[in-house]
């Protein structure tokens, strides 16, 4: 009964108090925001998949009934591959905002395609959009500072302390009782737009379960340093300086100093470096004797090598070779940034762990599949769609075969 009565008078200081109560509504309504802000990112970028699948369509069927031969209709053809969002993209949109999600490829040189990228707003670019994990990392930590940082020291500012401490028995337990239901408050306000955003995107509830059960230690850390704080004997500004100060350092200084190491000590090529370079070598390959080519071609495929032979001046065959080319010179640097990206994003992790605001965002993009893991992933999957598409034109023009419209239906198609 003395447990209930405590939790009932608290709960009643909690809600006579008007800046609790606005702190709480500012923190459902930045929610909602950042909930919303998240799903109109993702329903846009699944509108533009929807129409570039349709006019895709169309455009190959023009290009199909235009073409009568199979190294001209694999040079018309533009197939378009994509990088769907996730069902909970909404709340972290990760690498979607700085990385290519789609593509349109054909059947030439893919290093030269896959390292496009849409031209966007510089200065959204920098800013990055408020999602949930932006709110949840950065802003719920703020709040948090914000409520709990004179937990102790307003009521010795306002005369009050020796008589609250001397009704509850006790120096700390009004104050831990109060930190614990301002938290809860806190993460409930965070926590409800989350749940109805996963609702109406049909994410699954294990991931929403793991979503919020991040969002929940997330608080409690942040809760148990501003209680570990208030404690101190000492007045309100320098107690919220503090904690601003270690805000700063945990979400400011310590991420971009890791990164600042990070690019230092894992140095990358540039995607505009790789392009540049297979590009060169496409060109190249127009004033190189034939021979060369087709020899540096038949090495990394062997199977083609009784058919290597170019008598003529142009032929479909020796292009689309000198265009594999190209990505084998290239090679190497993809392959380095590739690796240099998956590396950085390991040592990224190191960091993470050091600047829990990071770790926050971190988790979330990996429960939205919007990490670079994920980006890396998608990537894969756009090379071995150019692998099977290459493969279906390579027998076609080597062993010459008579162009056939009824043998199109079986050209590879992209698999999400």
């Amino acid at each position: 009964m003395k447990l209930l009565s405590v939790l009932n008078r608290e709960a009643r200081h909690l809600a006579r108090s008007k800046f609790i109560v606005i702190c709480l509504l500012a923190t459902l309504i930045m929610s909602g925001l950042a909930v919303h802000s998240g799903q109109q990112q993702v329903n846009s970028q699944l509108a533009v998949i929807a129409e570039l699948i349709e006019l895709d369509g169309n455009e190959l069927e023009l290009a199909r009934a235009e073409q009568s031969d199979w190294g001209g209709l694999a040079y018309a053809s533009f197939h378009f591959v994509y990088n769907e969002p996730s069902l909970f993209a909404f709340a972290a949109l990760g690498q979607r905002e700085n990385e290519p999600w789609k593509h349109r490829v054909r059947a030439l040189a893919l290093e030269g395609q896959i390292y496009e990228r849409d031209v966007g707003n510089p200065v959204l670019a920098l800013v990055g959009s408020f999602d949930f994990a932006f709110f949840g990392g950065v802003v719920v930590p703020l709040l948090l500072i914000v409520l709990l940082h004179d937990l102790k020291s307003q009521e010795r500012e306002n005369r009050r302390l020796s008589l609250l401490v001397a009704s509850s028995g006790a120096a700390s337990s009004p104050f831990r009782l109060r930190a614990t239901l301002i938290s809860l408050s806190v993460a409930c306000a965070s926590g409800i737009p989350l749940m109805f955003g996963a609702l109406m995107s049909g994410a699954s509830m294990t991931t929403v379960g793991a979503g919020l059960l991040v969002l929940v230690l997330n608080v409690g850390f942040w809760s148990y340093l501003c209680y570990a704080v208030a404690n101190k004997e000492q007045a309100s500004a320098t107690l919220l300086g503090q904690l601003l100060g270690i805000w700063v350092v945990l979400v400011i200084v310590v991420p971009t100093t890791g990164r600042l190491f990070i690019q230092y000590a894992v140095p990358v090529p540039s995607g505009a470096n790789i392009q540049m370079t297979q590009r060169e070598a496409v060109n190249d390959a127009w004033d190189l004797p034939k021979e060369v080519t087709m020899q540096a071609f038949v090495e990394r495929h062997p199977e083609w090598r009784p058919y290597a032979d170019v008598t003529q001046p142009f032929e479909w065959k020796w292009y689309y070779a000198f265009q594999q080319v190209g990505d084998q010179t290239a090679e190497p640097l993809s392959r380095a940034y590739m690796e240099g990206r998956s590396s950085r994003d390991q040592w990224g992790w190191v960091v993470a762990a050091l600047s829990p605001p990071a770790l926050f965002e971190r988790v979330y993009q990996t429960l939205a599949e919007t990490d670079m893991a994920s980006q890396l992933a998608y990537e894969e999957r756009v090379r071995q769609f150019h692998k099977r598409l290459r493969h279906f034109y390579y027998p076609r023009l080597f062993l010459g075969e008579t162009f056939d419209s009824e043998q199109i239906v079986h050209t590879p198609l992209f698999q999400q």
